[in-house]
């Protein structure tokens, strides 16, 4: 398909886009996305649509993406919005597109801006931006990304833009980008080939290149109901495109491959010794899920535990449960240089309730509380461990049950 770009183009003008003259050189380090993170805006959305409001922003296609912003309008509020709850990534507000639709049912939409120079050839940039997939998604996929382009792309059609995506999720699959409580990370390097001035979001490739999974229906989210959608609904933010200084050594701190591949591997596991006067309530008390090395998926024995706790929250209606989500230090230490490894407490305890509700269990009655690294698993440790055994013993979620 051949895009409009002179009506984009004209668009951009219109919008006062161009007020702001683009810097000669771009330096390392500067973020040359403008409004990256949908904070300046000009005229207040009053309605879903209207991505427009965000300064410089547009929607490409005949398909118009959605602003959340700090609004008493309910549809387009945050956090709490018609799609589901997220607090932004960075700022207040956040943009939102339809990822992935099955049968095309709901067409994608997309977000494009200019950036504040052209692109280098030859040179290379560190690419980011953060995704959360909306409570009220049936789907989750995979392709959700960044293309880079010469000229402003831009149709009235109600189309999908089947382009080469500049950048994807490393992993790039969709259990990755399903997590509904966290914000996820995208990000990657991009070699550019010269003079890309544009900068858009969304899913670029085909409906057969695109991997999906069918979400359970959300139960509600803190007292708020979300009617679904049949499509992978994505909240987009804090976007950012930085030159680096390859000449001194700099680099992406996203693209040494998966989390924790430089760091251990062990995933403790915790035998559980149940005897004929166990409680059913110490039975749930004594569960505990262990991680990976900056990971939040859960192992096949976390399923299992999980199974544990939701049957007896399902016979118990009454009960609430708090869970405690922690990370170890190491991960803490490493956050600090690479944010992929950052808040991996808040990250485990929303892949916990994910499951627990999935499997039945209100939102409602589950109090997460995080606790970083401030109280190390000693009860679980023996004068055997090594330092690896008892970073790994740290990385759990445990239960108590009120």
């Amino acid at each position: 398909m051949k895009f409009n770009t002179r009506k984009a183009i004209t668009l951009f003008s219109a919008m006062g886009f161009m007020l702001c003259a683009p810097l000669a050189n771009a330096q390392e380090g500067e973020n040359l996305v403008p409004n990256g993170s949908f904070e300046s805006i000009g005229k207040k959305p009053k309605r879903l649509g209207k991505i427009e409001s965000a300064t410089g922003w547009i929607s490409p296609t005949g398909v118009r993406s959605d602003l959340f912003v700090d609004t008493k309008l309910e549809d387009i509020s945050v956090p709490d919005n018609v799609y589901g709850r997220e607090t932004a990534h960075e700022g207040e507000n956040y943009a939102g597109i339809v990822g992935f639709s099955y049968g095309d049912k709901m067409p994608r939409s997309y977000v494009m801006t200019k950036l504040d120079s052209p692109l280098k050839k030859g040179m290379t940039y560190c690419v980011k931006m953060y995704v959360s997939l909306s409570e009220a998604s049936k789907y989750a996929s995979n392709n959700v990304g960044i293309h880079f382009s010469k000229k402003a792309l831009g149709t009235d059609s109600k189309v999908s833009m089947i382009l080469e995506p500049s950048v994807v999720h490393r992993e790039n699959d969709y259990e990755t980008m399903s997590a509904r409580f966290n914000w996820t990370e995208v990000c990657g390097v991009f070699v550019s080939k010269g003079n890309e001035k544009y900068i858009a979001i969304g899913n670029f490739n085909s409906n057969e290149e695109t991997r999906y999974e069918r979400m359970k229906k959300d139960n509600g989210t803190k007292g708020i109901k979300v009617q679904q959608i049949v499509a992978a609904y994505y909240y987009i933010d804090d976007v950012s495109v930085r030159l680096l200084d390859r000449d001194n050594g700099e680099k992406c701190d996203c693209v040494s491959g998966d989390a924790g591949e430089a760091y251990s591997k062990m995933i403790y596991q915790k035998v559980f010794h149940e005897t004929d006067k166990t409680t059913p309530k110490e039975r749930v008390e004594m569960q505990q899920i262990y991680f990976a090395f900056g990971k939040q998926s859960i192992t096949i024995e976390g399923e299992r535990s999980l199974g544990v706790v939701a049957d007896y929250m399902k016979a118990n209606p009454s009960a609430k449960i708090q869970i405690k989500g922690y990370c170890n230090t190491l991960e803490n230490e490493v956050a600090v240089e690479n944010d992929i490894y950052a808040d991996m407490d808040n990250q485990r305890l929303g892949s916990v309730m994910k499951v627990l509700m999935e499997k039945g269990v209100d939102e409602s009655r589950i109090i997460p509380s995080r606790k970083r690294d401030e109280s190390p698993n000693d009860e679980e440790h023996s004068e055997l461990d090594d330092d690896e055994t008892k970073q790994a013993k740290n990385r759990r979620v445990t239960f108590v049950l009120l």
